[in-house]
């Protein structure tokens, strides 16, 4: 392809990846060999199994003393507090725990629990969760709100909704009303309500992809990462759209993708103008590394290094986040 470089890449038996997935990383780290071979090192599945206690039905002692009775013992991450690992031989003995199975634990990635970090929602507030199955995030932001409040937890794909309702109902958050609705047009409904949005957006999941697991990346495609795209331009329009003026969006992704990331953000940037500031995450500043300017032939608005990508390095999944405040009405005059 024309917006592709070529890269030699042979790969040890047991470990491949898409040749056009490695020929985008590569250029992702600006043709540094040695930063693509780290990254692609750690796109495995064998590093630990990441958990958090969930609040709203237990506390974080009792769950451990639960777990040890089972004989699993977790170890704390470095680097983001609340959240607890166990080694990858363990993972289905973990998940077979009445705590993880009653939902007093709930397995997810660190990454995934940043996205709730990084929207630091209060208790009495109204948030919104604008793709919100399978309820992880949703339970996390109920969790940090002390189950105080309300959130709206939309979901538009009837069988990730029921999975989700499910989820939410086991683990106590009830303060989440869940609609099966699509994201796209919630605005309309709802314009200019909530006092947070969370977009966790649908993607191409390229910070899933696991070398030597094809099932992996069976729907990873240029084309899918397009097709993303024009999902994610409106259910990010749709976000700040129900914002309340000095509203905070974290809009956020589980895929390495620029077109997906930065491109989305300076689209919002361009298509808002003064409405919508860049925000700093609240996330230690070695947590990561900045968004990009330029990505193949494209150059992006420079607030976009506001922005953050987390690289693959089990149990952390590639993750991309941003924070914007919405200063102004975005209502049609």
């Amino acid at each position: 392809m024309s917006d592709q470089v070529h890269i030699e890449y042979n790969p040890p038996p047991g470990k491949e990846l898409p040749e056009d997935f490695v020929a985008r990383l590569y250029r992702l780290f600006d043709e540094n060999e040695v930063a693509l071979g780290a990254c692609l090192d750690q796109m495995v599945d064998t590093g630990p199994t990441a958990f958090r206690v969930n609040g709203l039905l237990t506390t974080v002692a009792q769950a451990h003393e639960e777990l040890a009775v089972a004989g699993i013992a977790a170890s704390p991450l470095a680097g983001l507090d609340g959240v607890w690992t166990v080694p990858h031989e363990l993972h289905r003995a973990l998940t077979d725990t009445a705590a993880a199975l009653e939902g007093r634990i709930y397995l997810m990635t660190p990454s995934s629990m940043l996205a709730g970090i990084c929207l630091e929602p209060e208790p009495g507030e109204e948030i919104l969760d604008l793709a919100a199955a399978p309820g992880g995030k949703t339970l996390h932001l109920a969790d940090l709100m002390g189950n105080e409040g309300r959130i709206a937890a939309v979901e538009s794909v009837k069988g990730r909704f029921h999975r989700m309702r499910r989820n939410l109902d086991r683990c106590g958050a009830q303060i989440v009303d869940t609609y099966l609705a699509d994201g796209r047009g919630v605005w309309r409904k709802v314009p200019e309500r909530f006092d947070r949005v969370l977009l966790d957006a649908p993607c191409s999941a390229e910070g899933r992809i696991v070398a030597g697991q094809p099932d992996s990346w069976k729907f990873w495609s240029l084309r899918k990462i397009k097709e993303m795209v024009r999902k994610q331009r409106r259910l990010a329009e749709s976000a700040v759209h129900c914002l309340k003026p000095g509203g905070v969006l974290v809009y956020c992704t589980c895929t390495l993708a620029p077109e997906e990331n930065e491109a989305i953000v300076h689209r919002l940037l361009h298509r808002f103008g003064a409405a919508l500031e860049v925000e700093s995450l609240p996330l230690p500043e070695t947590m990561g590394v900045p968004g990009r300017t330029t990505w193949m032939e494209k150059t992006f608005d420079t607030r976009v290094t506001g922005t953050r990508r987390i690289l693959p390095s089990p149990p952390w999944e590639g993750f991309f986040l941003s924070r914007l405040r919405k200063v102004t009405s975005t209502a049609p005059a």
